[in-house]
């Protein structure tokens, strides 16, 4: 199966307990996992019992058919409690029916950190709920670059997960959004060519050195080693931030919602980690289906958080899952500075309205199509391009604009055929 790397550590315990099952992993990058996935699972491959994927797969796989309803499953297991994972997680992984079609082990939203010591320093105040013009005016006061400080990181690499899905959050903030409700495409408007012009100045004029090719790892070193004095990106940054053994700036950081737009929207996103198991794996039979929820159901309950914490420590406990870890006390201890705000974030998303006007999908980072993947990587390199100085943001989405336009038109025709 493919699954978490976390899971090894511990996955003994599981066949000691379970001795008639065996585990068997297998691990690749991020984009070969995900390609491979979803080469196996839309073609019927049965070469993976269970599969790690994300609320961007999971409601669209369920529509297909191509994944096991684990509601039936969840109510042969006494004390796994559903009711426990955070409702937006919950409802992001559940398919047309209202039912769970992955299990959540991690989740994360969006946030903003600061350097609390510098805005001492230079007598600025963060709001309780922050605006992006407020944080603009703050990385203009912030940046010096004979210190080598920039105001402000963010992420510029091309990618739809690595770049566009900040920049994306910023476009729903500004009340922008990719298709009408008739799909067509709008990254020409005046709020999404205000929103990415807004993004692209704010990295270019006050952000890090190599904005363009800064993805989350790079935004990460540059903030934890004291470059940046504020950084906008996902709650689990915290961690990195926070660990002494990689952070020079652990105890001098504040944590913001993420900020509003023109709009007055939050620029918030919502992304889990989850676990489903495809059809492929009920049609081998009740046995396996059973062993391979077994495992599922193990990996993601109460308490394997606790084995996790007892065992590799509280800090590597897999976040943004399930309530009750908010309310236990050694991972409250352990991510005292930040727990409150991240479950908070992840709390108020609402991925089902991700703009201010209507739109024919759901995903605040992301879009929840199936020509996403290459969509969305094509514009952040239009993006990525204007941050680099290669040309200007408007040229940029004009291109991304025909990008946009010939997948809409596909759904337009699809629409007129019914």
């Amino acid at each position: 199966m493919i699954i978490h790397q976390s899971a090894r550590p511990l996955s003994p315990r599981f066949e000691a307990e379970n001795p008639g099952i065996k585990l068997r992993f297998v691990s690749l990058s991020e984009n070969e996992a995900r390609a491979k996935i979803t080469a196996s699972v839309a073609t019927g491959g049965d070469e993976f019992d269970a599969v790690m994927i994300s609320n961007y797969e999971t409601p669209q796989w369920a529509e297909n058919g191509w994944l096991v309803d684990l509601d039936p499953l969840i109510a042969q297991t006494p004390g796994y409690d559903q009711d426990d994972f955070i409702p937006s997680v919950r409802d992001a992984l559940s398919g047309p029916n209202g039912h769970l079609y992955s299990v959540p082990f991690y989740g994360e939203s969006s946030f903003l950190m600061y350097r609390t010591d510098l805005f001492e320093q230079a007598g600025l105040t963060m709001p309780a709920q922050p605006t992006w013009e407020q944080i603009a005016y703050f990385a203009q006061q912030l940046t010096d670059r004979e210190r080598n400080l920039a105001g402000i990181c963010l992420r510029g690499k091309p990618g739809w997960g690595e770049g566009l899905g900040p920049m994306n959050t910023v476009v729903n903030s500004f009340g922008g959004r990719w298709y009408d409700e008739n799909w067509n495409a709008q990254l020409t408007s005046p709020e999404v060519r205000q929103a990415f012009g807004f993004y692209v100045d704010l990295l270019r004029d006050y952000g890090q050195p190599g904005g363009a090719v800064s993805g989350f790892s790079e935004c990460a070193t540059q903030f934890s080693q004291g470059n940046t004095a504020m950084w906008y990106d996902a709650t689990s940054a915290a961690n990195t931030v926070e660990n002494p053994d990689e952070s020079r700036v652990v105890g001098q950081v504040g944590y913001a919602p993420a900020p509003t737009g023109a709009a007055g929207r939050p620029s918030d996103w919502l992304y889990t980690w989850s676990l489903g198991i495809p059809q492929t794996t009920a049609d081998k039979g009740p046995e396996q289906l059973d062993a391979t929820w077994k495992f599922l159901s193990w990996m993601t309950s109460k308490p394997y958080q606790q084995l996790v914490g007892n065992e590799l420590g509280w800090s590597q406990v897999p976040p943004g899952s399930r309530r009750s870890l908010y309310e236990t006390p050694q991972y409250l201890q352990a991510s005292e500075a930040f727990a409150q705000k991240s479950l908070d974030a992840i709390s108020r998303t609402d991925q089902n309205h991700p703009t201010r006007d209507p739109a024919p999908y759901v995903g605040l980072q992301f879009l929840s199509i199936p020509e996403w993947q290459d969509l969305g990587t094509r514009v952040s390199q239009q993006i990525s391009a204007a941050v680099a100085g290669q040309q200007s943001t408007d040229e940029a989405l004009e291109q991304a604009q025909q990008y946009a336009q010939t997948v809409g038109d596909s759904y337009q025709r699809a629409g007129e055929g019914q």
